[in-house]
Protein backbone atom coordinates (compact mmCIF):
# COMPACT_ATOMS: atom_id res chain seq x y z
CA UNK A 1 0.00 0.00 0.00
CA UNK A 2 1.35 3.44 -0.89
CA UNK A 3 1.70 5.90 1.99
CA UNK A 4 1.77 9.60 1.10
CA UNK A 5 3.29 12.11 3.52
CA UNK A 6 2.05 15.69 3.31
CA UNK A 7 3.08 18.85 5.12
CA UNK A 8 0.17 21.23 5.75
CA UNK A 9 1.23 24.84 6.44
CA UNK A 10 -1.09 27.49 7.81
CA UNK A 11 -0.97 30.24 5.16
CA UNK A 12 -0.55 33.06 7.72
CA UNK A 13 2.42 31.41 9.51
CA UNK A 14 4.68 28.93 7.73
CA UNK A 15 6.19 27.95 11.10
CA UNK A 16 2.83 26.38 12.01
CA UNK A 17 2.39 23.09 10.19
CA UNK A 18 1.33 19.49 10.53
CA UNK A 19 2.82 16.42 8.81
CA UNK A 20 0.19 13.85 7.93
CA UNK A 21 0.57 10.38 6.44
CA UNK A 22 -2.34 8.95 4.48
CA UNK A 23 -2.86 5.85 2.37
CA UNK A 24 -3.13 6.61 -1.33
CA UNK A 25 -6.46 4.76 -1.49
CA UNK A 26 -8.05 6.92 1.23
CA UNK A 27 -10.24 9.80 0.09
CA UNK A 28 -9.82 13.53 0.29
CA UNK A 29 -12.68 13.48 2.82
CA UNK A 30 -10.49 11.35 5.13
CA UNK A 31 -7.66 13.82 4.55
CA UNK A 32 -9.94 16.81 5.28
CA UNK A 33 -11.14 15.27 8.55
CA UNK A 34 -7.58 14.55 9.66
CA UNK A 35 -6.48 18.14 8.90
CA UNK A 36 -9.37 19.63 10.91
CA UNK A 37 -8.49 17.45 13.91
CA UNK A 38 -4.76 18.18 13.60
CA UNK A 39 -5.42 21.95 13.66
CA UNK A 40 -8.09 21.57 16.39
CA UNK A 41 -11.02 22.78 14.28
CA UNK A 42 -14.52 21.48 14.91
CA UNK A 43 -15.10 20.04 11.41
CA UNK A 44 -18.61 21.52 11.17
CA UNK A 45 -17.96 23.65 8.06
CA UNK A 46 -17.49 22.82 4.39
CA UNK A 47 -14.02 22.71 2.89
CA UNK A 48 -12.27 22.52 -0.46
CA UNK A 49 -8.98 21.26 -1.82
CA UNK A 50 -7.62 22.88 -4.95
CA UNK A 51 -4.96 21.35 -7.15
CA UNK A 52 -2.07 23.78 -7.21
CA UNK A 53 1.17 24.64 -9.00
CA UNK A 54 4.53 25.88 -7.65
CA UNK A 55 3.11 29.38 -7.06
CA UNK A 56 0.09 28.14 -5.15
CA UNK A 57 -2.42 29.13 -7.86
CA UNK A 58 -5.69 27.29 -7.44
CA UNK A 59 -6.76 24.77 -10.07
CA UNK A 60 -9.47 22.12 -10.08
CA UNK A 61 -11.57 22.03 -6.88
CA UNK A 62 -12.57 19.11 -4.66
CA UNK A 63 -15.42 20.06 -2.35
CA UNK A 64 -16.78 18.39 0.79
CA UNK A 65 -20.38 19.19 -0.16
CA UNK A 66 -20.24 17.57 -3.62
CA UNK A 67 -21.34 13.95 -3.22
CA UNK A 68 -20.72 12.48 -6.70
CA UNK A 69 -18.21 13.10 -9.47
CA UNK A 70 -19.98 14.22 -12.65
CA UNK A 71 -18.47 14.92 -16.02
CA UNK A 72 -17.75 18.65 -16.54
CA UNK A 73 -18.86 19.46 -12.97
CA UNK A 74 -17.30 22.58 -11.40
CA UNK A 75 -15.93 20.54 -8.47
CA UNK A 76 -15.02 16.94 -7.70
CA UNK A 77 -16.30 15.07 -4.66
CA UNK A 78 -14.00 14.61 -1.66
CA UNK A 79 -16.09 11.57 -0.74
CA UNK A 80 -15.44 9.74 -4.02
CA UNK A 81 -11.89 10.85 -4.93
CA UNK A 82 -8.89 8.91 -3.59
CA UNK A 83 -5.84 11.05 -2.74
CA UNK A 84 -3.56 9.09 -5.09
CA UNK A 85 -5.83 9.90 -8.07
CA UNK A 86 -4.57 13.51 -8.11
CA UNK A 87 -0.88 12.88 -7.42
CA UNK A 88 0.98 13.53 -10.65
CA UNK A 89 4.20 15.18 -9.43
CA UNK A 90 6.73 14.13 -6.76
CA UNK A 91 6.12 17.44 -4.96
CA UNK A 92 2.39 17.75 -5.69
CA UNK A 93 0.72 20.78 -4.07
CA UNK A 94 -2.82 21.59 -3.00
CA UNK A 95 -4.48 24.58 -1.40
CA UNK A 96 -6.91 23.61 1.35
CA UNK A 97 -9.63 26.09 2.41
CA UNK A 98 -11.74 25.38 5.48
CA UNK A 99 -14.93 27.29 6.27
CA UNK A 100 -15.51 29.49 3.20
CA UNK A 101 -16.93 32.29 5.40
CA UNK A 102 -13.69 32.58 7.45
CA UNK A 103 -11.40 31.33 4.65
CA UNK A 104 -8.91 29.39 6.76
CA UNK A 105 -6.28 28.65 4.12
CA UNK A 106 -3.57 25.99 4.28
CA UNK A 107 -0.85 25.07 1.81
CA UNK A 108 -0.51 21.31 1.34
CA UNK A 109 2.67 19.82 -0.11
CA UNK A 110 3.61 16.21 -0.78
CA UNK A 111 6.94 15.65 1.00
CA UNK A 112 7.34 11.87 0.82
CA UNK A 113 6.07 8.60 -0.61
CA UNK A 114 6.58 5.21 0.99
CA UNK A 115 5.64 1.71 -0.11
CA UNK A 116 5.46 0.35 3.44
CA UNK A 117 2.92 1.00 6.15
CA UNK A 118 4.02 1.36 9.75
CA UNK A 119 2.77 -1.64 11.73
CA UNK A 120 -0.39 -0.94 13.78
CA UNK A 121 -0.65 2.70 12.67
CA UNK A 122 -4.16 3.89 11.81
CA UNK A 123 -4.19 6.13 8.73
CA UNK A 124 -4.52 9.01 8.19
CA UNK A 125 -1.95 9.69 10.89
CA UNK A 126 -0.62 13.00 12.26
CA UNK A 127 3.12 12.44 12.33
CA UNK A 128 4.31 15.84 13.50
CA UNK A 129 2.87 19.08 14.91
CA UNK A 130 4.83 22.33 14.86
CA UNK A 131 3.55 25.69 16.08
CA UNK A 132 0.32 26.64 17.78
CA UNK A 133 -2.79 25.99 15.74
CA UNK A 134 -4.89 29.07 14.98
CA UNK A 135 -7.97 29.56 17.15
CA UNK A 136 -11.04 28.80 15.07
CA UNK A 137 -13.34 30.92 17.23
CA UNK A 138 -11.44 33.80 18.83
CA UNK A 139 -8.76 33.28 21.45
CA UNK A 140 -7.64 29.87 22.63
CA UNK A 141 -7.66 29.33 26.37
CA UNK A 142 -4.85 27.73 28.29
CA UNK A 143 -5.66 24.14 29.22
CA UNK A 144 -5.51 23.17 32.89
CA UNK A 145 -2.93 20.47 32.18
CA UNK A 146 -0.66 23.11 30.59
CA UNK A 147 -0.93 25.27 33.74
CA UNK A 148 -0.01 22.25 35.85
CA UNK A 149 2.95 21.58 33.54
CA UNK A 150 4.18 25.16 34.04
CA UNK A 151 3.72 24.93 37.82
CA UNK A 152 5.71 21.71 37.91
CA UNK A 153 8.42 23.06 35.64
CA UNK A 154 9.03 26.12 37.79
CA UNK A 155 8.05 24.35 41.04
CA UNK A 156 5.34 26.88 41.83
CA UNK A 157 3.41 25.60 44.81
CA UNK A 158 0.35 27.06 46.49
CA UNK A 159 2.49 29.03 48.96
CA UNK A 160 4.49 30.75 46.21
CA UNK A 161 1.37 31.52 44.19
CA UNK A 162 -0.39 33.04 47.25
CA UNK A 163 2.54 35.25 48.22
CA UNK A 164 2.24 37.43 45.14
CA UNK A 165 5.15 39.45 43.83
CA UNK A 166 7.35 39.58 46.94
CA UNK A 167 8.72 42.36 49.15
CA UNK A 168 10.53 44.52 46.63
CA UNK A 169 9.44 48.15 46.63
CA UNK A 170 7.26 47.92 49.73
CA UNK A 171 6.90 51.27 51.44
CA UNK A 172 8.13 52.89 48.25
CA UNK A 173 5.36 55.47 47.89
CA UNK A 174 6.10 57.20 51.22
CA UNK A 175 9.87 57.11 50.63
CA UNK A 176 9.46 58.57 47.14
CA UNK A 177 7.31 61.45 48.46
CA UNK A 178 9.85 62.29 51.16
CA UNK A 179 12.71 62.27 48.64
CA UNK A 180 10.74 64.39 46.18
CA UNK A 181 9.86 67.07 48.76
CA UNK A 182 13.49 67.28 49.96
CA UNK A 183 14.84 67.68 46.42
CA UNK A 184 12.34 70.28 45.26
CA UNK A 185 11.97 72.28 48.42
CA UNK A 186 8.51 70.91 49.15
CA UNK A 187 6.85 72.08 45.93
CA UNK A 188 4.85 69.75 43.73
Amino acid sequence: MTILRFRIYWEDDDQTYRDIEIQGSQTFLDFHQCITKAFEFDGKHPASFYESNERWHRGRELNSEVLVNKKDAPALSMVKTPVSALISLPDQKFVYVYDPAKKWTFLVELIGVSKEETYRRVYPFVLRKEGIAPAQYGIKGVAVDKIMEIEEKYDLGAEEMAEGFGNEGEGGAEEATETFTEDTGGEF
